[in-house]
């Protein structure tokens, strides 16, 4: 009789010792990512870290405040040289350009609020980034973002990170099945960024201390309109701000400059009752404005719905889920009913303020950690 000589996986899940395992790091330069490559090295692991240049790099040198700028690409290339393993640079500009900014700029000219960083991991980071990982004879790709990967009865499964301050999720439910395969995130399992950061100072690492990115990358001090006159000249046309009611009660100097939700910087004092901006009349040029329960929304249509559900989307008439309709809020309870494999309908059972198009609605299990998919929103409800 045969004793069982299997080979126990490694951290990173593969029967194979960590030193035949080769991860490929996506590194921004920022300490979380710095953070993984470390460990993992410190591991024995085969590591690569890859950097993405994504936009004009002489105009990112100066800038603070934002991922995978200039000094980021250096800081990524430093901490690989300290912990002695490969690091390359790719040119992503024209990838980023046409998958991310292009319609970054359309949608938020058409009304919308559009969340770049979601299209950025959807197709950059985990598309063409991943495949470049498989070209290179990875077995994964680690990154530093903040969510767990579990394995479940049928396969991996995607959670929230132990620390909801960090949890990221939000902007992974588009991860695929096949992508979450691949994919590692060696950081979700963290109870806080204190954590992260004392193993940097741990590994040595000379981004222990640098802070943390705050704007979307291209878009410095979040000023969206002046990025969108710069891509789409003559975008900020004037209008008028108009009362649910029909009032006209001022002008404005493009729609650009409004968000739904909005109530400061409206321009138009003197009135008793406080005034938020409740829809965007692109093709007329007006800002709508009402009082604040015109904000409140029940019903959100939601469309491009990525499912990480054990059962197909389809199989049920309704499911009993939480969802998140902006990063910064915790999950609601709600009835998700799908029209199509790709098109749902969200019943929240609590009505939510502020819901706006282009905008993702994330789908969680009741009750637990489990991401179940999402999809995008695509009109106002």
């Amino acid at each position: 009789m045969s004793l069982d000589t299997a080979t126990p996986l490694n951290s990173l899940g593969f029967a194979k010792p960590p030193a035949e395992t080769r991860v490929v790091v996506a590194m921004s330069g920022g300490v979380d990512s710095s953070v993984v490559a470390a460990q993992l090295a410190q591991e024995g692991y085969d590591v690569v870290g890859v950097t993405l240049q994504l936009y004009d790099h002489g105009a990112a040198l100066a800038r603070k405040g934002a991922c995978c700028a200039g000094i980021d690409i250096h800081d990524a290339r430093r901490v690989a040289e300290e912990m002695g393993f490969p690091h390359y640079v790719l040119d992503y500009e024209n990838i980023f350009q046409n998958a991310v900014i292009d319609e970054f700029a359309d949608s938020y000219l058409a009304g919308a609020t559009p969340v770049p960083c979601i299209r950025c991991n959807e197709r950059v980071k985990f598309k063409d980034l991943l495949q470049t990982a498989r070209e290179l004879d990875a077995d994964c790709m680690a990154t530093g973002h903040y969510i767990r990967r579990e394995t479940g009865a049928n396969g991996p499964e995607l959670h929230m990170a132990a620390d909801p301050a960090r949890d990221q999720s939000y902007f992974l439910f588009s991860t695929t099945p096949e992508q979450l395969d691949f994919l590692r995130f060696p950081l979700g399992g963290l109870a806080s960024k204190a954590e992260t950061r004392a193993l940097a100072a741990k590994y040595g690492l000379i981004v222990a201390d640098k802070p943390d990115s705050q704007d979307i990358c291209f878009v410095p001090n979040g000023d969206y309109a002046a990025v969108i006159e710069k891509l789409r000249p003559g975008a900020a046309d004037p209008g008028e701000i108009v009362h649910a009611d029909g009032r006209i009660l001022g002008t404005h100097e493009g729609v650009i400059h409004y968000t739904i939700g909005q109530r400061r910087g409206l321009g138009i004092g003197g009135l008793e009752e406080p005034l938020y901006v409740v829809r965007l009349d692109v093709e007329g040029r007006r800002v709508i404005v009402g009082p604040r329960a015109m904000l409140a929304t029940r019903t959100v249509p939601v469309r491009e719905v990525n499912w990480l559900g054990d059962a197909p989307l389809t199989s049920r008439a309704e499911w009993s889920v939480s969802v998140r309709v902006r990063s910064t809020r915790p999950p609601r309870e709600a009835v998700l009913r799908p029209l199509s494999e790709s098109e749902a309908e969200v019943e929240l059972l609590t009505p939510e303020e502020g819901v706006s198009p282009g905008q993702a609605c994330v789908f969680y299990e009741t009750g637990g950690s489990r991401v179940l998919g999402g999809g995008w929103i695509w009109r106002g409800a």
